[in-house]
């Protein structure tokens, strides 16, 4: 049984609201003004994040300690970009993972229209994407397999990510499976409405989604973490 009351586990529509005028108002003399408002929201959306840490560790092992560990500060660093607005206009957060043998990434945004949860392997080390590439051009068929089932498209629709416009270095551009071997990211995403986020089930929702990724995840950890003997 949960131990949080309905009202905690439900994103509101206040936090809508809020971001909504945070969006027409990005500078730091308003928030500095409506500090306690956005203190409230934050507080709330804590509530929201520690719900869902409670679900998927019912399914998962997750090292990230709270809900509240898991969010990202509203500040956004300015320091190398052009868009010098100071505050982000959406909330969000991860959840590792626990262990070298659980890779994969949990993330959720919540934003109004612009909502989604995500998962994956957003920045791969040259040596990890090594070993994905190689299991993909021996035998691509185990990830075919996951990436085409109805559970994964009906949830994901397609695996995404930033790839390159060539084969990889090493790589035969005629590969069979060249569509997957130029991903240099591999992500999934699930968008929702506004009004699925503010429904009752979005947290059961969003649980689930991140539940549907155990497969993607499993088959990377196994690349990733057996050895050339395949122990």
């Amino acid at each position: 049984m949960s131990k949080f009351t309905e009202q905690q586990e439900l994103i509101h529509e206040s936090a809508f609201s809020f971001l909504n005028t945070l969006k027409d108002n990005n500078n730091r003399d308003w928030f500095n003004t409506h500090k306690a408002e956005f203190q409230k929201e934050q507080n709330l959306i804590e509530g929201f994040a520690e719900a869902l840490l409670e679900k998927l560790s019912l399914h998962d092992v997750i090292e990230t300690p709270s809900g509240k560990k898991s969010l990202y500060r509203i500040y956004r660093d300015t320091r190398f970009s052009t868009d010098k607005t100071p505050y982000k206009t959406h909330w969000s957060g991860s959840f590792k993972r626990a262990t070298k043998y659980r890779r994969g990434g949990y993330y959720f945004q919540i934003e109004p229209g612009n909502s989604f949860i995500a998962g994956g392997f957003w920045g791969p080390v040259p040596a990890d994407l090594k070993l994905i590439r190689e299991d993909i051009a021996f035998d691509a068929a185990p990830l075919k397999k996951i990436i085409s089932s109805p559970s994964f498209v009906t949830k994901f629709e397609i695996l995404r990510g930033e790839q390159l416009k060539t084969a990889p270095k090493g790589f035969d551009q005629d590969h069979e499976a060249i569509d997957l071997l130029r991903y240099k990211q591999f992500l999934l995403r699930r968008k929702f409405t506004d009004k699925e986020v503010l429904s009752d089930s979005f947290l059961t929702e969003a649980s689930l989604t991140f539940q549907a990724m155990r497969p993607f995840f499993d088959y990377m950890t196994e690349v990733l973490t057996s050895d050339s003997n395949g122990l």
